[in-house]
């Protein structure tokens, strides 16, 4: 049903009276007013942020809030749901008016700044965590990830991203490239992504002649400064910025958001943002220890950054980040990385031992057994393999029938919901474990910029340059 038929149903419910002979009548339409208002309440407080903005629903709710200050004359023993009904009301007009503030949007926003500067997240509504993270190309095949609020303008990420490739902003400009392959050159002031968080076009930095910022090709000092930039890095420095960056979007999650991506994934209204920013983000960080590896001209700095990977693979572990976890040991498994037999032979032999453990957490076999097993006697919080999570869903969507004989499957449903509930159990933190932790500026000022290319052919011409086929 849509939201719509729901409120409707609803209404029709609440206000029907059933021809019942004598008292029972009475009592048989009490109990089914007061079964309404149960589950209105329970629904509007559990899916607030994403009925907040439904128009159906403010309509919906002060229709239903006057049916029953009427029927309060003849059923005095509602003024409970009433009190509960009025409350959700008044607090749903305060988040209204306060979301539509100034004074409420500059705060949120210096106190959103404040956290990124010191690389902690923060628990907001879905309206303050629009962020995306912007793949801006800085040749054909690979592209800079940075994290941005989606509100920003192409002079904004333009400063950021000239920042971080240390070329004068004065040389650079950002086009976006439609589907049709129109070049568009952006104007400082133009906004890059739209409400409903689509982006103009394939965003392209490239210098003032169009000629690309950087070839991933060209054996430069660029390359050799990138090797030593990440080799100098402290590795649980690293999983804990990894980790911050993932707890700051799975904290933000709701259940509901699985079950949008799982029913209607291409109309769900932007209601799974938080949702596939997580999955972007996994995917990302599996391409990003394939590039970083595949850039690194020398063998001995290969060997060096594979005995780093690992290391924050099983800090990742440590601190409870199942999803940066898999997504860099995947990383390291894939052909492009995994054939460069010359470098893995000269890795410890201690570390090979300790990345054969890493790996078997990941085997697929028995449907995940040991990684299963392992999450459950994790303690909370604790950031779960998302794909796993949303292959269970979507394997018991696909297998079984949503309506049997025209009646809704609610055996079904209860085995959605118990799945999807996991996401509220791996966010609970009753014994104040807290996921985020201070990380150091220099590594947050590096993961929010990862360097990745994401052309698989290239990657693998680059794994035959390092290694050539005997």
């Amino acid at each position: 049903m849509s939201t719509s038929d729901l409120c409707q149903a609803l209404l029709g419910h609440y206000c029907s009276r059933r021809h019942h002979q004598g008292k029972d009548k009475g009592k048989e339409v009490l109990d089914r007013k007061r079964q309404v208002l149960h589950l209105v309440t329970q629904w509007t407080t559990l899916y607030r942020d994403f009925l907040r903005e439904d128009e159906h629903v403010k309509l919906f709710m002060k229709t239903l809030y006057r049916f029953l200050l009427d029927d309060l004359y003849e059923y005095p023993t509602l003024e409970k749901e009433q009190k509960d009904l009025q409350k959700l009301l008044r607090l749903h007009r305060r988040h209204t008016a306060e979301e539509y503030s100034p004074h409420r949007k500059s705060k949120a926003l210096s106190h959103q700044l404040s956290l990124k500067e010191n690389g902690l997240p923060s628990r907001r509504t879905q309206r303050e965590t629009r962020e995306v993270l912007c793949h801006v190309y800085v040749s054909m095949d690979s592209y800079l990830s940075v994290r941005s609020l989606a509100s920003v303008v192409a002079q904004g990420l333009l400063q950021e991203v000239a920042e971080r490739l240390d070329v004068p902003l004065e040389e650079l400009v950002l086009l976006a490239v439609t589907y049709p392959g129109e070049k568009l050159l952006l104007k400082p002031q133009d906004r890059l992504y739209s409400d409903s968080l689509t982006a103009v076009g394939r965003l392209h930095v490239c210098r003032k002649d169009l000629s690309e910022v950087m070839n991933p090709f060209t054996d430069n000092a660029e390359l050799q400064q990138r090797s030593a930039r990440m080799l100098s890095m402290n590795t649980w420095d690293v999983a804990v910025t990894l980790t911050n960056f993932d707890w700051s979007v799975f904290n933000s999650i709701h259940e509901q958001e699985l079950v949008y991506f799982t029913f209607s994934r291409h109309a769900s209204g932007g209601h799974t943002v938080a949702l596939e920013l997580l999955l972007q983000r996994c995917n990302e960080v599996q391409l990003w220890v394939m590039t970083e590896v595949l850039m690194c001209p020398t063998l001995c700095n290969r060997v060096q950054l594979i005995k780093k990977f690992i290391k924050i693979a099983a800090h990742c572990k440590a601190q409870r980040n199942l999803n940066s976890f898999f997504a860099i040991v995947m990383g390291l498994n894939t052909a492009a990385v995994s054939r460069l037999s010359q470098t893995w032979e000269k890795v410890p032999g201690k570390l090979k031992k300790v990345f054969l453990e890493l790996e078997m957490l990941t085997d697929p076999s028995l449907n995940h057994k040991a990684y299963r097993d392992t999450f459950r006697k994790t303690k909370t919080p604790k950031i779960p393999f998302l794909p796993l999570l949303l292959k269970d869903i979507t394997f018991i969507h696909e297998g079984n029938k949503t309506f049997l004989e025209n009646l809704v499957n609610f055996e079904k449903l209860h085995m959605i919901a118990d799945t999807v509930r996991l996401i509220r159990h791996c966010q609970e933190d009753h014994m104040g474990n807290g996921m985020p932790q201070k990380s150091s500026p220099e590594v947050q000022a590096y993961v929010d910029y990862l360097h990745i290319i994401d052309n698989q052919q290239t990657l693998f011409e680059l794994s035959h340059r390092l290694e050539p086929r005997v």
